[in-house]
């Protein structure tokens, strides 16, 4: 039996012997002690143990199917498969915060296991058989949980990198001999699995585990702009008592929940003219159709709708005003024989304007420059970003903002004068808000700044309802060049938010 010395009594050498079997939690104040998920491993390894290893045959099957029959192989098959009895031990575990919607977990794994594998090859009238033997593996994944989204288990997808390459040592006998002993074999061997492993896992690049099925937490993003002119209506039936109507036209495009376009009211007029012109944005232009429904406007009590009519994109070519007169229809069935009555007709100019696919980015140049034969050529930011846009803004949240009176803050967002804002969170220092504005644009925000303020507001009634809880200008220029930004921002006139 060894006898235990303290550390004081070793010397340099000895202490740096044992330095790599110190835990992480000990070395880096970063990574934290989990023995509980120790515990929890041990306690769970006979069925690890068994699921593992039932995935292992799964996967295996077919890859060995491949070769029966070729190179005079009549079989492949495990004769045994079990990881042992020794559990995996996690000797830190470090969580990472990030921007993103996601949860990144990096712990230090340690295993020196005692597997029972065995592999047996049926060679002609030969029978080989192959066990691994004194496995142990050091290895530093990173465990990345992404998308994070309001569906169970919460997170659509695990992701596994490795931060560098894992130290794996094993023994490998064939027909009862250990081949490792044959002089360099195993250094090829041990270089060879590394390289195999880091060019597959090593980090940025990762092996993907699909959780969730994608098309239950896809969220589309806007692919384009729909143009749309309400340029005017005829004939409309007549809903008021002197024989008129106040009419005015809601637009939406199907499958959005954001509130409807409208025009103005033309006052007591059966063939108004508008033409009004909105964009809306486009995330399905196969799919999507745009709905219009005139309403006559009243005082008092519901509008009443005097005809509706939609036009699905998938006939609008890109780029190409179309102007569509449309008979108004009663409701969605335009066969129905019991609806004779004419409603009139509304007529609009319609344009799709897609994203370029090389949005965002500065045409693979940098600062600018173009590639002529003749030289370098400098365009201009107003070549390079031309065309319609799309700035989306979103809200993810806020820390440690404070009110002298109370804390329900909300973030109020300005940007070419239009304001927006997020929902009221009561009584916390630390909103988490995720919401989501856009701002279509028909140039680029060069040289433009986005302002963002945080306030509270009293639940109750009160003459000091509303405390400015701190507030910060973003620069928009980044934005453009590099198509995407995600930071965090420490709040002016603000303690710590």
């Amino acid at each position: 039996e060894p006898v235990p010395r303290p550390l004081y009594e070793r010397d340099n050498d000895q202490l740096l012997d044992i330095l790599p079997d110190i835990p992480l939690w000990v070395k880096c104040p970063d990574y934290e002690r989990v023995d509980w998920l120790n515990k929890f491993v041990a306690d769970m390894w006979p069925y690890l143990d068994k699921a593992i290893c039932a995935q292992i045959r799964s996967a295996t099957e077919p890859m060995f199917a491949e070769y029966v029959g070729k190179y005079q192989i009549e079989a492949i098959e495990f004769d045994n498969l079990s990881l042992g009895t020794i559990p995996p031990e996690i000797h830190g575990l470090k969580v990472c915060e990030t921007n993103e919607k996601e949860l990144v977990l990096e712990p230090a794994v340690r295993w020196a296991g005692n597997p029972n594998i065995v592999l047996t090859l049926k060679l002609l009238s030969f029978r080989i058989t192959v066990q691994l033997v004194d496995l142990q593996i050091f290895m530093a994944p990173r465990i990345t949980l992404k998308p994070l989204v309001p569906t169970f288990p919460c997170f659509a997808t695990v992701a596994v990198s490795l931060l560098g390459k894992p130290d794996v040592d094993f023994g490998m006998s064939i027909l009862g001999g250990d081949i490792m002993a044959i002089p360099g074999l195993y250094q090829f061997v041990q270089k060879t699995i590394k390289r195999q492993v880091a060019s597959l896992y090593i980090w940025p690049q990762a092996l993907e585990i699909p959780i969730l099925d994608p098309a239950t937490v896809a969220v589309k993003k806007p692919v384009g702009i729909l143009h749309v002119k309400v340029v005017r209506a005829q004939k409309l039936l007549k809903k008021d008592i002197l024989g008129t109507s106040d009419p005015y036209v809601k637009l939406n495009l199907s499958g959005e929940r954001l509130p409807s376009k409208k025009t103005t009211i033309k006052k007591r007029n059966l063939n108004p003219e508008w033409n009004e012109k909105f964009k809306l944005i486009v995330k399905d232009p196969g799919s999507q159709v745009l709905q219009l429904q005139v309403f006559d406007w009243d005082k008092v009590g519901n509008h009443d709708r005097l005809g509706m009519q939609f036009v699905p994109l998938k006939f609008l070519t890109p780029y190409e005003t179309k102007e569509f007169k449309l008979d108004l229809l009663k409701h969605t069935d335009s066969y129905d024989p019991q609806d004779k009555k004419q409603r009139g007709k509304i007529v609009v100019e319609l344009m799709y304007a897609p994203f370029r696919a090389d949005s965002g980015k500065l045409d693979g140049t940098q600062d600018g420059y173009s590639r002529k034969e003749s030289g370098f050529d400098r365009t201009s930011d107003s070549e390079v970003f031309g065309g319609a846009g799309l700035l989306s803004v979103l809200i993810q949240g806020a820390e440690d903002v404070e009110g002298e009176r109370h804390n329900n803050p909300y973030a109020v967002v300005f940007f070419r004068g239009e304001t927006k804002r997020t929902k009221m969170i009561k009584r916390t220092r630390d909103p988490v808000w995720n919401e989501e504005f856009h701002y279509m644009l028909e140039e680029p925000p060069l040289n433009e700044k986005i302002h963002i303020e945080v306030m509270s507001k009293r639940t109750g009634f009160s003459f000091r309802s509303k405390e400015h809880l701190g507030n910060v200008d973003i620069n928009l220029t980044d934005v453009v060049h590099n198509g995407r930004i995600n930071q965090k921002y420490h709040l002016i006139d603000s303690k710590n938010g």
